[in-house]
């Protein structure tokens, strides 16, 4: 007797929604402005820092703009903290608009800096508001893209990153010239863009339904929650997982202008800053191809296995460009693969981090992660300013720095596979 044949139904897929592609779109934007702001200062570096201190010593210059991205870094890692508790108590969309205002406001009066201490502290200010995007952004696509595509839009807003650096790369090209006040200025243009979509822009569903169920705790008692016995060991190892990453690329990127002024030639110094831009520019486009091809192995090795392949490839490439004998052209050449891993890399994390924590507490886990990681990152280029002072060396700080790597190598293993596990509520 024949039996009776069974049909098979595909499991259905989940559409997404117009109100994903809006957060998707605006989170993605207000990234990629934060990478602008941020790595502005980066590429005035030196004729800003040589302004303000009246030298062209490359010591001096490293170490005076070591210690003020140390204080953008200190500011970013306090507000990305305040910021995610507040994103996971008031909302995402909400906190995402009040980050975009700060950084860019503080960026722009950047510009009227008198002194390396005002423009450190107005850079720390900056970076309380670039700090908290990230929590909220992350949270905010994270919640609205079903489980099937929501790896992918995570790497599509971090990729923005890229972009912003490549914007920040092409401003200065054409603005520097004019002298870096204005290229600080042109860093408030993102806050009126943002205000109009804050309009459109909606709290996701997933965290209003958690908040409704569970009510409003006390911003003490949601920060404690991450270090609960069952969340401890997550936040521990995405805290030292992040570190690894920014205190090899937030050490080494600052290292790089000075080590094209010092490889120009005295005739040629007027051309540091195109070629510098150039430099990020080639750099920001591997980042982006980084976060494009980067996601087939975040999906396919699963995250204990993919982030041990970007971090040991990130440590390659470091040592590679600071042994091989220095030139322009090298360094224009290492370029795009250098940012294929120290800056796509740093797409696991929008991968990774919110998996880890259930939804009362991803904004404030992520956030932590994120953002303690950013505090404790901060002495790297102050290190890396001093050990170039003291050294005498670019290249040899460089390879001292890459030791770092190492960390992220051992943590992970320490950390939960998260690969087929879907958000937590």
């Amino acid at each position: 007797m024949s039996q009776p044949t069974q049909t098979v139904t595909a499991p259905a897929i989940e559409p997404v929604q117009w109100t994903a592609w809006l957060a998707l779109f605006s989170a993605g934007l207000a990234w990629l402005f934060d990478a602008m702001d941020f790595q502005i200062f980066t590429l005035i570096l030196f004729p800003s820092i040589s302004d303000l201190i009246k030298s062209t010593d490359p010591g001096r210059v490293a170490a005076s703009g070591g210690a003020v991205i140390a204080c953008k870094m200190l500011g970013w890692g306090v507000g990305g903290i305040a910021f995610g508790v507040l994103a996971d108590r008031m909302g995402r969309a909400r906190t995402m608009l009040m980050t975009v205002t700060i950084y860019a406001a503080f960026t722009g009066v950047s510009g009227l800096a008198r002194s390396v201490g005002q423009l450190a502290a107005l850079q720390a200010l900056a970076g309380i508001g670039m700090g908290g995007e990230w929590a909220a952004g992350a949270a905010l696509v994270a919640e609205t893209w079903p489980e099937r595509s929501r790896a992918r839009a995570m790497q599509v807003m971090q990729m923005c990153f890229g972009l912003g650096f490549f914007a920040a790369a092409a401003v200065n090209l054409i603005v520097g010239p004019y002298g870096w006040r204005f290229v600080f200025l042109v860093g408030v243009l993102p806050a009126p863009v943002l205000l109009l979509l804050r309009f459109f822009v909606r709290e996701p569903p997933r965290w209003l339904a958690v908040r409704n169920r569970s009510g409003s705790t006390g911003a003490l008692t949601t920060l404690r929650a991450v270090f609960a016995i069952d969340m401890r060991r997550r936040t521990l190892v995405g805290v030292l997982i992040a570190l690894t990453m920014m205190i090899g690329s937030n050490s080494l990127g600052p290292l790089i202008p000075v080590w094209i002024h010092q490889l120009l030639p005295p005739e040629r110094q007027g051309s540091a800053g195109r070629v510098i831009s150039h430099f990020v520019m080639l750099m920001s486009l591997g980042g982006i191809a980084g976060y494009l091809g980067l996601i087939l192995p975040i999906e396919r090795l699963g995250r204990r296995w993919s982030y041990t392949f970007i971090v040991a490839s990130t440590a390659v490439v470091v040592l590679l460009l600071f042994c091989l004998p220095p030139s322009i052209g090298r360094l224009l050449t290492f370029a795009p693969l250098y940012g294929f891993f120290t800056i796509g890399g740093f797409g696991f994390f929008a991968v990774y981090f919110p998996e880890l924590f259930p939804t009362r507490l991803r904004a404030t886990g992520q956030g932590f992660c994120w953002n303690m990681a950013r505090s404790l990152a901060a002495a790297g280029p102050l290190v890396a300013g001093t050990l170039v002072g003291v050294l005498g060396s670019v290249p040899v700080a460089g390879r001292l720095i890459a030791v770092v790597y190492l960390v992220g190598l051992t943590a992970i293993w320490f950390g939960p596979e998260t690969k087929e596990q879907a958000l937590q509520d």
